[in-house]
């Protein structure tokens, strides 16, 4: 009889064990997000190509800002690339030429140019008014003024205007978006009308 009990305890104990090791391994692939299921190569391909643009898009026009942004866009990758290696992503990812900027258009001597309203403007002469009609937001970004657009390539210069209290920013495109325009926090807070988060009247040049 005291055999039969030191047998099923050691019995106990193997079995025991095994279930700490296995909770242990599932916690350690929901904890860091590195289990093999639900990762798509195709999905993280694309997010490091999107952040290798973004990387290439600062190094080609950077400003002041630029050094941070990369460093902080360097650890997003890193990231991303130990999630390839554990779900067995083989492809070469690398980033997509940066487009040079669009020569600005020779104006004939006889056009007309548009005044940019006064008020909080950068003092500049007035440019080429695109995006007629479109209204103007902003992303969260803790950076400088900047702005990021669908429309325009990375490092065009770009005014806008909000007509509704006549203070204007100019900032460069640093990045992709959806909309012709999107100010980050810090431009948009140059602009804004307190408690709106949208210009409904603005006035969008480009100036570099």
């Amino acid at each position: 009889m005291h055999r039969k009990s030191r047998t099923t305890g050691r019995a106990r104990k193997l079995f025991l064990g095994g279930a700490a090791v296995a909770l242990l391994a599932g916690a350690f692939a929901v904890g860091t997000g590195l289990s093999n299921a639900g990762e798509s190569c195709a999905g993280l391909d694309t997010a490091l190509r999107n952040n290798l643009n973004f990387i290439a898009g600062q190094r080609a026009n950077p400003d002041a800002q630029s050094a941070a942004r990369i460093e902080n866009r360097r650890a997003v990758v890193d990231l991303i690339q130990q999630r390839r290696v554990t779900a067995g992503c083989t492809a070469k990812v690398v980033a997509d030429p940066v487009a040079a900027a669009p020569a600005k258009p020779t104006r004939p001597t006889t056009a007309p140019t548009t005044k940019a309203p006064s008020g909080g403007g950068s003092g500049s002469a007035s440019g080429e008014v695109v995006c007629k009609g479109s209204t103007v937001t902003f992303f969260n970004e803790n950076a400088g003024p900047a702005a990021s657009s669908g429309t325009f390539p990375i490092g065009t210069r770009l005014r806008v205007t909000n007509l509704d209290n006549n203070k204007s920013t100019t900032v460069r495109v640093t990045s992709p978006s959806g909309s012709c325009v999107l100010l980050n926090n810090a431009a948009y807070e140059t602009v804004r009308e307190p408690g709106k988060n949208l210009i409904r009247r603005a006035l969008i040049e480009r100036v570099g």
